[in-house]
């Protein structure tokens, strides 16, 4: 069994098994989370590091087949307390690779402030394009990736 939605309509009705809910979950951010680990390069320069995370990130969040994003950002709290805490532990871990990233921008001069504030915003952005992208209708994931870079970035592109 599968869970099915789209970019276009991220809310979906949750399966009467959460047991089954929460594996088809932890299945998923497993493989974003192996995804983003891929194009961590420690030496490489703090635009390109950011460039190639909102690749990929766009990827996981709007290619087909990824369905489980919209549901974890959306319904992630239907999940009892012992699943939310193994799915935090595993955002965090997404999270931090991302503060790396940002903080390297940051130490860079490619972004002034906090920083912490800084990745919730260049995620939080990438994150609501669940809502509005349309595959196969308008911009692909390049294009879009190097606008979300221009946008951020936009007084080093």
């Amino acid at each position: 069994m599968r869970l099915v939605c789209s970019a276009a309509a991220p809310f979906i009705t949750l399966p009467a098994s959460k047991t089954f809910w929460w594996r088809w979950l932890r299945k998923a951010c497993a493989r974003g989370l192996k995804k983003t680990r891929a194009v961590v390069k420690p030496n490489l320069p703090a635009d390109a590091q950011f460039r190639a995370l909102v690749k990929v990130h766009l990827s996981i969040i709007l290619e087909d087949g990824n369905d489980f994003i919209p549901v974890m950002l959306y319904n992630w709290r239907c999940l009892d307390e012992v699943h939310q805490r193994r799915l935090i532990a595993t955002k965090d871990e997404y999270d931090a690779i991302w503060q790396n990233a940002v903080n390297g921008l940051h130490n860079a001069g490619f972004l002034g402030g906090d920083t912490k504030f800084a990745r919730l915003m260049v995620l939080g952005a990438m994150n609501f394009m669940v809502t509005w992208y349309k595959p196969k209708r308008g911009d692909n994931l390049d294009t879009l990736s190097d606008k979300v870079v221009a946008f951020f970035l936009s007084q080093h592109a």
